[in-house]
């Protein structure tokens, strides 16, 4: 088995357990983990991706990329996760949703 293999079924694993993750959680905090796992695992198969086609530079520099825009996004959702908690009360997806007005 050889290295780009083993960086194949790393990715799938972590895009399985972060799918599964995803649909079986209900706390926004969790929600925004989750994300983060699906989001490492679209990065590391942007570098295999580089070092496949020869070009590990441009891999390298995408996921970069990916990892500043990422952490941008989660500072956000994990704000007003805290907003959410503050003014709700609750970060339970079903009860947040439940409230219309």
């Amino acid at each position: 088995m050889n290295l780009i293999t083993l960086i194949v079924i790393v990715v799938a694993c972590l895009l399985g357990v972060g799918l599964y993750g995803l649909l079986i959680t209900r706390n926004l905090i969790k929600i925004v983990i989750v994300l983060q796992l699906l989001v490492k695992a679209v990065v590391l198969a942007f570098v295999a991706a580089g070092k496949v086609s020869g070009h590990p530079g441009i891999g390298e520099s995408v996921a970069a990329t990916v990892i500043v825009a990422d952490t941008v996004v989660a500072a956000v959702a994990l704000a007003l996760a805290v907003q959410v908690r503050m003014r709700l009360g609750t970060l339970d997806i079903p009860k947040i949703s439940s409230l219309r007005g």
